[in-house]
C-alpha cells in the first residue's frame, strides 16, 4: 500500500536549473529535484538529486542559442531517459524562465511526456524582464502560447 506521494520538481533550462539549486540549499524534504539542460557547464554547478543533460548531440553540450526549436528537439532526443525519470511520480511541477531557447522548447516535452504519463502536472514559468530585450520577450509570447 502507498502512503505518501511522489513529487519531482524538474528545472528546465538555465533559470529551472537556478530554482531547483534553491530549493537544494533550503533542504526541502519530500521532494526528488531534478535539472534538465543543454549548456554543460551550467549542470555542473547546478545542485541537484538528478541532473540530465539532454541534446548532447544537438547542442555539443553548448546552450541553444534562445533558439526554442533546438531546445524542443534536444528534450525530444533525450525523450526515452525524461519518461524514465518522470515514471511513477504522482506530481511534477515544471520550473523555468521563458524567453531562452532550452525551457521555451523543452518544457512543453517534459510537460506532454507526464501528461502522457497520467502525472498531475503543473507549470511555474517566469516571463523575462524588460531590460533582458524584445528578442526574448517575443520568444516567451510565442512558447507561452
Amino acid at each position: 500500500m502507498k502512503t505518501f506521494t511522489k513529487i519531482k520538481v524538474v528545472g528546465v533550462g538555465g533559470s529551472g536549473s537556478n530554482a531547483v539549486s534553491r530549493m537544494k540549499k533550503c533542504k526541502i524534504k519530500g521532494v526528488e529535484l531534478i535539472a534538465i539542460n543543454t549548456d554543460v557547464q551550467d549542470l555542473r554547478k547546478t545542485k541537484a538529486d538528478l541532473k540530465l543533460r539532454i541534446g548532447r548531440k544537438l547542442t555539443q553540450g553548448l546552450g541553444t542559442g534562445m533558439n526554442p526549436e533546438i531546445g524542443k528537439r534536444a528534450a525530444l532526443e533525450n525523450q526515452a531517459e525524461i519518461q524514465e525519470i518522470l515514471k511513477d511520480t504522482d506530481m511534477v511541477f515544471i520550473a523555468g524562465g521563458m524567453g531562452g531557447g532550452t525551457c521555451t522548447g523543452a518544457a512543453p516535452v517534459v510537460a506532454q511526456i507526464a501528461k502522457d504519463l497520467g502525472t498531475l502536472t503543473i507549470a511555474i514559468m517566469t516571463k523575462p524582464f524588460s531590460f533582458e530585450g524584445l528578442t526574448r520577450m517575443r520568444i516567451a509570447e510565442r512558447g507561452i502560447r
